[in-house]
């Protein structure tokens, strides 16, 4: 595919919210109890580590061979954040631009992983976030880099993960600021993804869910909404951000809603068990470039669904989707609509 061979050529920030993913496998045949408690101590006996969030979107933009991804955000002076910059660093991501603040969490997802029967079944997860506001020298500083950066990226992504209001780093502050850099660069490629703030955005391309659209414009999805009730409200939210809307919908694909109407792009069909972990955020890493190297919407869609659907195979673990696999996806569909 001509436009995967032109990502090599592709300069990428990514502002916002980076998690770490820490996965503790544990053996229930191993449980002690504790003699000071008398409760069930759980027996880690494996652990993986990996960057989640945005970084999930480094992960995929690398997989997919961008040529230089830039990552600005803030995390803690902790083990968390040592072992998100070192899986960063081993991808190729620029972490220069990732300020360490003392008071700060690094945000992590902890994800006990019980074994049972040869496989790994996930526990209650464990959240760290931060829960008081981003203090004023930090977005300072996150507007001043991103202030240098523009002029060497061919586009911005945002990844609005925290859901408490300017605890993260796409801080009112922050996100009027992304804005009105988007009205200034007409030249690049601006596209955010936010857990509960989508409709916030203006003039920046937008990835929402078919849940955080329907909040985004005062409405709540409900179970026996299909596809036309999604369009009406990606039409709703497009008025409202006034660029392209890539409205994912799971097995049922993506609304693109433009200036040039809008266009339903089906899921590319998968087989056997899926793990939708990361999925959006593998369809952000095939839609911006696409668009960097002169794919149309509707062509960046079909990507970001390709991409969606390498991910969702891999079972217990926030994937990425390699060029490889979406080229081998690609021919399956072509061969299926043959």
């Amino acid at each position: 595919m001509s436009i995967l061979d032109s990502f090599s050529n592709v300069s990428v920030v990514v502002i916002g919210d980076f998690f770490l993913d820490k996965y503790l496998l544990i053996d229930p045949s191993l449980n002690e109890v504790s003699l000071e408690t008398g409760l069930t101590a759980f027996q880690v006996v494996g652990r993986r580590c990996s960057p989640g969030a945005a970084g999930t979107i480094c992960n995929n933009l690398a997989s997919l061979s961008v040529g230089k991804i830039y990552a600005l955000s803030v995390i803690g002076d902790d083990g968390e954040g040592y072992e998100l910059l070192k899986g960063l660093k081993r991808r190729g991501v620029v972490t220069d631009h990732i300020f360490v603040c003392e008071e700060r969490f690094t945000p992590t997802y902890t994800k006990p992983m019980m074994l049972r029967d040869g496989k790994e079944v996930e526990m209650e997860r464990q959240d760290i976030k931060n829960r008081l506001p981003l203090p004023a020298e930090i977005e300072d500083r996150l507007i001043d880099a991103l202030s240098t950066l523009i002029h060497n990226v061919d586009a911005v992504i945002v990844q609005d993960q925290v859901q408490e209001r300017n605890c993260g780093v796409i801080t009112d502050r922050v996100r009027e600021f992304i804005c009105g850099l988007a009205r200034r660069s007409p030249e690049k490629v601006f596209y955010a993804d936010s857990r509960v703030r989508i409709g916030e955005f203006k003039d920046v391309m937008v990835k929402p869910n078919r849940y955080e659209a329907a909040l985004a414009v005062g409405e709540e999805w409900k179970e026996g909404m299909g596809i036309e009730d999604a369009m009406r409200i990606g039409k709703l939210l497009y008025e409202r951000v006034g660029k392209t809307v890539f409205l994912t919908m799971g097995e049922n694909g993506i609304l693109v809603i433009s200036d040039k109407g809008a266009t339903h792009i089906p899921a590319v069909k998968v087989e056997g068990e899926i793990d939708i972990v990361g999925a959006g955020d593998s369809v952000t890493a095939g839609i911006v470039p696409s668009l960097c190297v002169g794919a149309s919407d509707v062509e960046a869609a079909f990507i970001g669904n390709l991409a969606a659907s390498v991910t969702i195979k891999q079972i217990g673990t926030t994937g990425v989707a390699t060029r490889e696999k979406i080229i081998e996806h690609f021919e399956r569909y072509y061969e299926c609509k043959g």
